[in-house]
């Protein structure tokens, strides 16, 4: 029995790793353990440093909402308090807990006759409870700040590394003597810590207030952690590092809204929206499918040709494609509408103002997770 086992368990790592699949023709997990330039080529082992590494981010992340991102909110006037306590109610609480969140008329009346409480005040008990179940602002907003905080740095160092790579203006140097291509330490750092970030988000998801996108959330970054993975595992590092760096280009905007509408600030709210906007469309329905598609379709059809894993590559780049199309139109809509309502007059002249965007960030945001690698294609993407 256990010779059977291991020979099954054999031929699944055998399937799991095989050449065919994750490498071009003519190229063996062999060719790939040579020295190369400062941690050498790229090997599935680099991918456990992640998880101390991802633990330690969980840490940073602990001690920066404690010690820097909650004096900021309380600094801005956000209160250190919870939601407000619907008073103990054990019939109320079954009828919540097991019927429904938002009783009915019918309902309504029927629980005023057996408690002999007023419709309004049993309406306020369900708006209290609903409200209880809610994240406090505060939690919200330094959550927001830690992540604003790790895309604006990780941007700020793409952009950096990027700037002095020459893939970043030539894209066929992303396939130019591939996969031959040694890892610097730069790169290197870069991919690792954009792993162990998304890793600490799942870490985090089971300890953090539990939300109604738990679960879009999870898949979300267990795609996006599979990607970051799959793309280092087969030295598709060049221009992972070219959509990493442009989903990074709008994703701490979207946060830096966030921030602002939680402390009321509407107008700068609705102007890092808009800007956020113009990035989101450029970066994803401009830049991303004429200069990143380009190069993983065309110019690496030409230079490496097709192979299994190359298939799978770009099949999951063009669902982000399409992904990045529907959010598109999401915003575009939302926005236009949100500009249709808020038109305000004003002595003498209609100012046209985007109206709040609690109602964006609330319900847009929740299908459209950020990140580096979007790919919750797999789930809600």
């Amino acid at each position: 029995m256990a010779t059977t086992a291991a020979g099954a368990l054999g031929l699944l790592w055998g399937w799991l790793w095989s050449e065919r699949f994750w490498l071009p023709q003519n190229v063996s997990w062999a060719d790939l353990e040579g020295p190369g330039d400062g941690y050498g080529y790229p090997r599935a082992r680099h991918i456990l440093s992640v998880f101390p590494l991802a633990a330690g981010v969980f840490s940073v992340r602990l001690l920066f909402e404690r010690y820097i991102a909650k004096p900021c909110a309380l600094h801005v006037g956000i209160q250190d308090s919870g939601p407000y306590q619907a008073q103990p109610n054990a019939i109320l609480e079954k009828v919540f807990i097991s019927v429904t969140k938002y009783p009915d008329e019918k309902r309504l009346e029927g629980l005023s006759k057996q408690l002999d409480w007023d419709v309004r005040k049993i309406q306020c008990w369900f708006r209290h409870r609903r409200n209880q179940d809610k994240p406090p602002t505060l939690t919200k907003f330094c959550e927001s700040m830690w992540r604003f905080t790790f895309y604006l740095c990780i941007f700020c160092y793409g952009v950096r590394f990027l700037w002095s790579s020459p893939w970043f203006w030539d894209t066929r140097q992303c396939w130019h003597s591939y996969p031959y291509q040694p890892l610097t330490n730069g790169l290197y750092y870069y991919y690792i810590m954009e792993l162990a970030f998304y890793w600490s988000l799942m870490f985090s998801q089971f300890t953090d207030i539990k939300r109604k996108d738990f679960l879009i959330m999870f898949v979300h970054h267990l795609a996006t952690i599979g990607l970051i993975t799959f793309s280092y595992i087969n030295n598709m590092v060049r221009v992972g590092t070219l959509v990493m760096c442009l989903h990074d280009a709008s994703d701490f905007l979207l946060e830096a809204a966030k921030l602002a509408n939680y402390a009321k600030y509407q107008r700068l709210c609705d102007t890092l929206f808009v800007i956020f906007s113009a990035i989101f469309v450029v970066t994803r329905l401009g830049i991303y499918p004429f200069w990143i598609l380009n190069t993983t379709l065309f110019e690496s059809w030409e230079m490496i040709g097709p192979y299994p894993s190359w298939w799978l590559f770009n099949g999951l780049l063009l669902i982000l494609q399409v992904l990045h199309v529907i959010w598109s139109y999401l915003i575009a809509r939302i926005a236009f509408k949100a500009l249709i309502r808020g038109k305000v007059t004003y002595p003498g002249r209609i100012r046209p103002r985007l109206c709040t965007l609690h109602s964006f960030l609330t319900s847009f945001l929740f299908s459209m997770p950020g990140g580096s690698w979007t790919v919750s294609s797999l789930a809600c993407i």
